[in-house]
């Protein structure tokens, strides 16, 4: 099962956008119980998780972006949101969704933020 991230772009340090990532119709039915992440990868670098959301709305944040982005969930739509603001250059990678423990990896949105 992989899910799909969407909405990432180029933007100015400072700047903000909303990443949307959707469920496909394999797991709609099951979405509400599931906790779900972003996760990045940078050039060069590993990837790592940046917010986690769990079937409760509990939320869990990575230190390098608490107080900047905020990580959503629509169950109805059967989407998650990441909505990022203050952005960094260092935020510059590639944004991937997935459930909680990890399923395969889906397309991810790639985020390019300049100084």
């Amino acid at each position: 099962v992989q899910l799909q991230a969407s909405g990432g772009g180029l933007v100015q340090a400072g700047g903000s956008l909303r990443l949307s990532c959707a469920a496909p119709r394999a797991i709609t039915s099951v979405f509400g119980p599931l906790s779900l992440g972003w996760y990045r990868q940078a050039p060069g670098k590993q990837r790592e998780l940046v917010a986690a959301i769990t079937s409760a709305r509990t939320t869990n944040y990575a230190d390098f972006v608490k107080g900047r982005f905020t990580i959503s969930r629509d169950n109805s739509q059967k989407k998650v949101y990441l909505r990022m603001n203050t952005l960094e250059p260092e935020d510059t990678a590639v944004y991937y969704c997935n459930t909680i423990p990890l399923g395969q990896w889906g397309q991810g949105t790639q985020v390019t933020v300049s100084s």
